[in-house]
């Protein structure tokens, strides 16, 4: 019965364990183009009958048995040939009880005891609603294709002395491609030009233009916005961020929330017992009733068959959270399946990563204080060891002096700093817990330092430091305020000396704030918050260094994810427009697709328990019927779509 309720992508199409809810409703499709004018001139036949029937009540058709039947059946099968057929292609596969032959077995059964036009009415409200499902599924998918398929057609490549069109997935890397105006860069690459001004508004949701300089990596899918520009390429383009996002994004769907796999589950199960118990209304009676008509127990059956299917469940539970996850990429943020809008929803506490979460991770050097070392000495020596190690703060220092010197070795320290050797000299650049492991001497006052630092040891002795400051993200206030107001905890983990942590908390209004962190004592930390069974924790970090915490955590979110392939395979969730304000947008999004979800699952029971009594105790016919089925299906469909209208933004 799921079949007409899947949304998943169309290369999820196994039926394993008669699993037809991976049946792909593209298939068949319904024969849309046909089945709307089929569609239609069933309506017209089925209302010109009513008409005829009930209005007019013209004899020479009410009157004639054998023409208001055919009247009807042409009616009847315009619409219910391609639902027959999916009840045949199930029970090939040994599937006999869902939604279709439910449906099949009641009309056939209307039309035995002479009520063809509620016949009629069952499948020609069931077809409506189909196709109501179906334009709702393709609305979402389409949001989403809208928003993230931007992948270029045409690469202008350097070929041979000359410039060649040609497709964007023949582009090798390595190679340099041109991009004019108004153009979208078809593959990610760096800058070859001196500056660009690009619109990412595609990827991030971001109106504002990014300015790009020399050597700065673009991506697939951004916007060229005023002067031609040239970029090498470094990525093919099946493998680019734009196309891994889009393919994640479709995936998506196939991820289940516990809610839709339970729905699933209990569809398959209630099935084919409301089938025997409508065979039970039908029949039972007979041992009980004095006055016995099969005919009358038999409608009230049929009744019961109609009421009972869950469709309002099957397709309204999927549409719900597929739509949420539209909603999310509207907004610039990534989930990776429906059971993470789930999870995301009973968020108590988030913990956040410093560097590159709340702070925008672009450091800068401040002061510069050698001892016993020239100054000229002092920077050579550190940079050249700095420039070997990919952290943020090494960048800043190797970029603020490069050097010449190239160290013999190189050794990195997780979270200490790094060891070299330059001149046969053992050179230690890092923090003072790197000079504490080497049992080197140095000045007190450096641990009341506010400031991030960075000490030099030459032979193991003391040579000086610098101090590296990073700024703060614009929203990062908002962000930690907006989580309070939810009544989520807030929770900061940096591997950066504990004074700054904690003066950078104060300064948000984050609750806890925990510095001088190596990877496993933030694991250790997350470990003791999640020993409380009544936590459910999201840690939000760069996706990169904090893997080991990501995985951890009941919920993993990348900041600023788009770019990195690291944040994109770790994160359940990725946040493509680093802004911290979009972790309470995503919690936002979690419970109201999970409020939408529970608003139908209610909706559908609550109505379908109420017609089953009526219809099995007589006071309830097929129209009833209809709208317990087709009717609710539709208001939960309508409630599903909603959340793909709502606004989200801060």
């Amino acid at each position: 019965m799921e079949e007409c309720c899947s949304t998943k992508p169309k290369k999820e199409h196994n039926h394993e364990a008669h699993d037809h809810s991976d049946h792909d409703h593209s298939d068949h499709d319904h024969s849309h183009g046909n089945s709307k004018i089929a569609l239609y001139i069933s309506l017209i036949i089925f209302f010109s009958g009513l008409i005829l029937d009930f209005w007019i009540k013209a004899d020479w058709f009410t009157s004639n048995v054998w023409l208001r039947f055919s009247w009807y059946f042409v009616s009847y099968i315009l619409v219910a040939f391609s639902v027959f057929k999916d009840a045949f292609e199930l029970a090939r596969k040994f599937d006999f009880f869902n939604e279709f032959s439910l449906m099949g077995i009641a009309t056939i059964g209307a039309f035995a005891i002479g009520e063809f036009p509620e016949g009629v009415a069952v499948m020609l409200f069931y077809t409506i609603g189909e196709m109501f499902q179906e334009s709702a599924v393709n609305k979402a998918r389409n949001n989403i294709r809208s928003l993230l398929d931007v992948r270029p057609k045409e690469a202008t490549v350097f070929r041979d002395g000359n410039w060649k069109t040609i497709s964007p997935e023949d582009v090798k890397i390595g190679e340099k491609i041109q991009v004019k105006v108004g153009e979208k860069i078809p593959l990610d690459g760096v800058l070859l030009s001196e500056k660009a001004s690009l619109n990412t508004s595609a990827l991030t949701g971001e109106s504002k233009p990014s300015s790009i300089q020399k050597s700065e990596e673009v991506l697939a899918g951004m916007l060229n916005l005023d002067q031609v520009i040239e970029i090498e390429t470094t990525k093919l383009f099946e493998n680019s961020s734009i196309v891994r996002i889009l393919q994640m994004v479709q995936d998506a769907s196939s991820r289940k929330a516990k809610t839709e796999l339970f729905i699933r589950r209990f569809a398959k199960i209630y099935t084919p017992i409301v089938f025997f118990l409508a065979l039970l209304v039908t029949l039972i009676p007979y041992l009980f009733v004095e006055n016995y008509v099969f005919k009358d127990w038999l409608y009230r059956g049929l009744v019961f068959l109609v009421i009972s299917c869950p469709c309002a469940l099957v397709i309204s539970i999927p549409l719900g959270y597929f739509g949420g996850i539209g909603a999310a990429s509207r907004n610039g943020i990534l989930f990776k399946g429906s059971n993470f809008l789930d999870i995301i929803a009973n968020v108590t506490t988030v913990v956040m990563d410093k560097t590159g979460t709340l702070t925008k991770g672009v450091f800068k050097v401040q002061d510069i204080v050698p001892e016993n070392i020239s100054k000229e000495d002092f920077l050579s020596i550190l940079s050249s060891v700095e420039s070997h190690s990919t952290h943020p703060i090494a960048k800043a220092i190797s970029e603020f002096h490069p050097s010449d010197q190239i160290p013999e070795s190189v050794e990195e320290l997780s979270g200490k700093g790094i060891k070299a050797i330059i001149d046969q000299q053992r050179i230690l650049a890092g923090n003072t817990k790197l000079l504490k492991t080497f049992n080197i001497n140095y000045p007190e006052f450096l641990e009341e330092i506010v400031e991030t630092t960075v000490v030099l040891a030459i032979d193991n002795e003391y040579k000086g430091y610098i101090t590296i400051s990073d700024e703060v993200k614009e929203d990062s206030e908002l962000a930690i305020d907006q989580l309070k107001n939810n009544d989520i905890k807030t929770v900061m983990l940096s591997g950066d000396k504990d004074s700054l942590t904690q003066n950078i908390a104060k300064k948000l209004g984050i609750d806890s704030a925990f510095g001088g962190l190596l990877p496993e004592g933030k694991v250790e930390k997350l470990e003791n918050l999640k020993s409380n069974p009544k936590e459910v924790v999201a840690f939000v970090g760069d996706g990169i260094n904090d893997a080991p915490v990501l995985a951890l955590s009941d919920v993993g979110m990348a900041m600023g994810g788009l770019g990195s392939d690291a944040a994109i395979e770790t994160a359940d969730v990725v946040i493509q427009t680093d802004q911290p304000s979009k972790i309470a947008t995503a919690i936002k999004i979690g419970k109201e697709t999970k409020k939408i979800v529970y608003q139908n699952i209610f909706l559908a029971f609550g109505v379908k328990v109420i017609v089953l009594i009526l219809g099995a105790g007589g006071l309830a016919n097929m129209w009833e019927a209809v709208f317990a089925d087709v009717g609710v299906a539709l208001l939960a469909i309508l409630n599903a779509v909603r959340i793909q209208n709502m606004k989200f933004s801060n």
